[in-house]
């Protein structure tokens, strides 16, 4: 009998480390399971700050493989304060108007292998993206000078499309939080204004209404070279042109 404790106590021993193993094993089984995260919710974090704060964006970014993903990003666009005129009559451009605007885009990304140690989204990508932006405001506007009333009312639409290419970094950061900048983004762009318009304005307020107006969109949207002025929008009109634009996002997201 007391010949027979080892080897029942080293059976024990041999037995409880398989287990331990297995259990091991398993929990780290568990564990790469848990890690493989293949969607991310982003929020748009340039658009408040370049068009203002009415402009909310939300994006969401699925994995392919190791090394791509797409991402859509769908919310409201919006171009703010458009008008500020001050001049020796009580005119105020930006009262009794109404707007509504819709941003949308999408990208496929090739995360480089030969450039990242992780696998996607973490780390430099290229590919191609569209984007498609839609802004419409309505003016009913009155001005009171020293010769008498005057109004201005308009029906304005601006959209771009921009089709182009671009490169970008994500960073994660604690598996979860991911910080995604497109850095370089070239690509050709369509612009199109529609109006109609009808003013009993003087000819020099009219005048500073139209390159106020240009001066905003030339500030807020890359690329924009269009000049629109009275004698293109009298009663109704529109324009449109190509040239060469840009993008430049930065977004915070969650991965899951």
């Amino acid at each position: 009998m007391i010949s027979r404790i080892p080897s029942t106590v080293s059976r024990s021993i041999i037995l409880i480390c398989a287990l331990l193993f297995v259990q091991s094993t398993y929990c780290q089984e568990q564990d790469s399971v848990k890690k493989v995260r293949k969607n991310t919710v982003m929020l748009n974090l340039t658009s408040p700050m370049i068009f203002g704060s009415n402009n909310l964006v939300l994006g969401y970014e699925r994995t392919v493989g190791h090394h791509q993903s797409f991402s859509i990003h769908l919310g409201t666009f919006s171009m703010g304060k458009l008008i500020n005129i001050n001049t020796d009559s009580i005119l105020d451009l930006n009262k009794n108007v109404k707007s509504k605007g819709i941003s949308m885009s999408g990208d496929y990304r090739f995360y480089l292998a030969k450039e990242n140690k992780y696998n996607s989204p973490h780390g430099i990508y290229i590919g191609p993206y569209f984007a498609y932006n839609s802004f419409t405001r309505t003016f009913n506007l009155k001005a009171i000078t020293k010769s008498g009333d005057m109004e201005l009312n308009a029906d304005f639409n601006f959209s771009v499309a921009t089709l182009g290419f671009q490169l970008g970094y994500q960073f994660v950061f604690w598996d979860r939080v991911t910080l995604d900048l497109m850095l370089f983004g070239p690509g050709f762009s369509r612009y199109k204004i529609k109006a109609d318009l009808s003013t009993n304005l003087e000819p020099d307020q009219e005048s500073e209404f139209f390159t106020k107006l240009n001066e905003k969109l030339q500030e807020k949207i890359p690329g924009y070279n269009l000049v629109v002025g009275p004698e293109s929008f009298k009663k109704t009109g529109s324009a449109n042109t190509t040239s060469l634009g840009y993008r430049y996002i930065v977004m915070l997201g969650f991965r899951f």
